[in-house]
């Protein structure tokens, strides 16, 4: 619950100069961890590098920290959001898993990416994905499905004679795998015209069914759930900006101490204005 968090904390731990901070600071650790991976580094510098990567991991520590508190009596809440279950997982481990030495490098990898959380275009895009997850996976049964078929059909079609590309339905999976990229098209079809008349039909239909149709109807699906996640955002802005509106006119009409029918009347109407609005939002969602 809202109520249930320390607000002058929350305010400073969510402000923009505050994110803007952590921000720079997961960039100048990017820097640094890079500059680690130059073999001809002097050791002073290496050792100056290293102390400001354990620096910036307390910096995190202390911020992941901080954040929770201002949950206040609800720490659990803190909780319900993804990026902090992954900040969580990222940032509390690493200092529990100092003596791994594959794991922790691995981890400090995985936090640069939390500077994706103060990207709002990259937040649309996280929404998208998530939102056009199950079109996806009804999709990839389909996408699997037409290569198995495509893929036994090589077998027959040039299994004997391309053995290594054709010999068997892995090499086969395989083969129709890198002619996603249409990269080898031009030499799988000579090899398979060579082998079979049939090589033509084959190819071609796989490029328009399978490259083309099917993998724009991917990129359709992701691009509307993006479109769709847009949408939702500026909505939330919208609701955001028509209660700070509602907010300043209650506080002009109780500026004077008194409230009359006709300004409580005014501010019914504008409730029920509000309520209309968010149930056809949560309607659409």
């Amino acid at each position: 619950m809202e109520s249930a968090r320390i607000k002058w904390l929350t305010r400073v731990v969510y402000s923009q100069p505050f994110e803007l901070c952590i921000a720079g600071i997961i960039l100048l650790n990017a820097v640094a961890l890079a500059l680690l991976t130059i073999p001809g580094i002097d050791g002073a510098t290496r050792e100056s590098l290293v102390r400001f990567d354990e620096i910036a991991l307390w910096i995190f520590v202390c911020e992941l920290i901080v954040r929770m508190i201002s949950y206040g009596r609800r720490p659990w809440e803190f909780f319900k959001t993804g990026w902090n279950i992954f900040d969580f997982i990222i940032i509390g481990l690493s200092p529990f898993l100092a003596n791994q030495t594959l794991i922790l490098r691995l981890l400090r990898i995985f936090r640069l990416i939390r500077i994706f959380r103060f990207l709002p275009e990259v937040r649309i895009l996280t929404r998208s994905i998530t939102r056009s997850l199950p079109p996806l996976m009804s999709m990839s049964v389909l996408i699997f499905l037409a290569l198995f078929i495509y893929g036994m059909a090589g077998v027959y079609l040039f299994g004997e004679q391309m053995p290594e590309q054709w010999g068997d339905i892995t090499a086969a999976l395989t083969s129709l795998f890198i002619l996603l990229t249409l990269e080898e098209f031009a030499t799988y079809l000579v090899d398979g015209l060579a082998v079979s008349p049939w090589a033509l039909p084959f190819y071609i239909s796989y490029v328009f069914v399978i490259v083309f149709t099917i993998l724009n109807v991917l990129i359709g699906v992701v691009l509307n759930a993006m479109d769709e996640a847009r949408q939702e955002t500026r909505e939330r802005d919208e609701d955001i900006k028509r209660l700070q509106t509602f907010a300043k006119e209650v506080e002009e009409i109780s500026a004077d101490g008194q409230v009359t029918s006709d300004e409580i009347t005014r501010l019914q109407e504008k409730i029920a204005t509000l309520e209309r609005q968010l149930r056809r939002v949560k309607k659409e969602d």
